[in-house]
């Protein structure tokens, strides 16, 4: 990754206060009114005996990612290449993987804070233990945020600032259904439960749950994330255009 494009595009970042804020309290928000409701803090049956909230917390961070993968990012490379700052770009020896990668990872960088400050408020307001199997999460929500923003840079690459948004949308309800946001998971009929393993973020949720429950994630959903990853990064790359 090119250091000093990151350094610069983490500047710019940060001089848009609203986009920080929507990284970084979006998820511990709604997790903190999710939270609020005493059911959701009771273990359930219908969830193999775990508490809503618990569900819900690897949930939340597939949304916060998605909708700054897929909304926010793919908005900020089409408003650059529609004021001309990517052409100009494209006179310096910066190659697009060096752009896309450093965007990605200013856009990681303020995403982890909010997941210490999910994982925090689960913790310490409603008693949720935090990650058994920290590493396995850790690499279940690497892997989750790799294929996202592999989504959401290739969607940036080809589109003007509305189709951009446009894309962004269509593709997040769909996701987020298969990833338990309107139902868990849990609950689904076996049919959609398998559908949805092989869906990016059904699978995101499953190993990121994994991680919480102290377990490594199935090799089956770390492979579907890492092919989602790997076809997006690569096409993604290539059919960039700076102007």
């Amino acid at each position: 990754m090119n250091a000093q494009l990151f350094r610069t595009e983490l500047k710019l970042y940060f001089r848009d206060p609203a986009a920080v804020i929507f990284a970084v309290l979006l998820s511990p928000t709604i997790l903190a009114i999710l939270g609020s409701v005493p059911s959701f803090r009771e273990p359930s049956p219908d969830l193999g005996g775990k508490t809503t909230i618990s569900v819900f917390i690897p949930v939340m961070l597939a949304m916060s990612t998605a909708m700054v993968a897929l909304s926010t990012m793919p908005a900020t490379l089409s408003l650059y290449r529609e004021r001309g700052i990517l052409r100009r770009l494209s006179t310096t020896p910066a190659r697009p993987r060096d752009l896309l990668t450093a965007q990605a990872a200013v856009q990681l960088s303020v995403l982890g804070i909010g997941v210490a400050l999910v994982l925090a408020v689960g913790w310490l307001a409603f008693g949720v233990p935090l990650p058994g199997q920290p590493i396995g999460f850790v690499l279940g929500y690497l892997l989750t945020a790799a294929t996202l923003f592999g989504f959401g840079l290739l969607i940036a690459s080809v589109g003007s600032t509305k189709l951009a948004q446009g894309l962004g949308s269509l593709s997040f309800f769909p996701l987020m259904f298969f990833a338990g946001l309107w139902v868990p998971r849990e609950v689904m009929p076996p049919t959609l439960q398998r559908i949805g393993e092989f869906t990016p973020l059904g699978a995101a949720v499953e190993v990121m749950q994994a991680g919480a429950e102290g377990r490594w994630p199935q090799l089956l959903h770390a492979v579907v994330l890492l092919g989602y990853a790997a076809v997006a990064w690569i096409f993604a790359a290539r059919v960039f255009r700076w102007s």
